[in-house]
């Protein structure tokens, strides 16, 4: 549709191969374990944070603040009047309230642990895992301007479509 998006994910995944203030953070906070051959080990990393809520505080205070100041520089250089910035805990971070408008995009419990099993090839335990971590579907919903419900990829690109429309007026 023409609207750049910034994928919050990605980018700290970058961040956390390719800063040296991030790197050194997360060497002295869980050891030098936590890079293998120069890059991150992430399962190393994960078993570490999904596990135990005060660990996985410690990384997103750490990785947080690097992929906010990242996201204010790359919406610097937009030519876009909109830009959407793609974030799975942007409630949980306590950061939506950074945001003019906020649109979650939910599925069916199933079928969001199949996508991620699948997307990221990890076990349903590990997603449930990162679930039990992340705020109830509802709660997001309720705190959200606009909702869609992602089960049919044509609904879903309809629903996109309404939505810019709407944000561009």
């Amino acid at each position: 549709a023409g609207v750049p998006v910034y994928y919050a994910d990605d980018e700290a995944k970058k961040l956390m191969n390719t800063s040296p203030v991030i790197r050194k953070k997360l060497i002295a906070a869980f050891g030098p374990e936590v890079f293998k051959n120069d890059v991150l080990n992430r399962s190393f990393l994960a078993g570490i944070v999904f596990k135990n809520p005060e660990k996985l505080q410690i990384l997103n205070g750490i990785v947080h603040p690097e992929v906010e100041e990242h996201f204010k520089k790359w919406v610097a250089r937009q030519q876009s009047p909109v830009v959407i910035q793609e974030n799975a805990i942007l409630f949980e971070n306590g950061k939506s309230g950074n945001f003019d408008v906020i649109i979650t995009v939910t599925a069916p419990q199933e079928v969001r642990i199949e996508r991620v099993m699948k997307r990221d090839s990890v076990s349903r335990d590990q997603v449930l895992a990162r679930i039990n971590n992340q705020w109830d579907e509802n709660e997001k919903i309720k705190r959200s301007h606009f909702v869609i419900e992602n089960t049919d990829l044509d609904e879903s690109r309809k629903r996109v479509s309404e939505i810019l429309a709407n944000l561009k007026k």
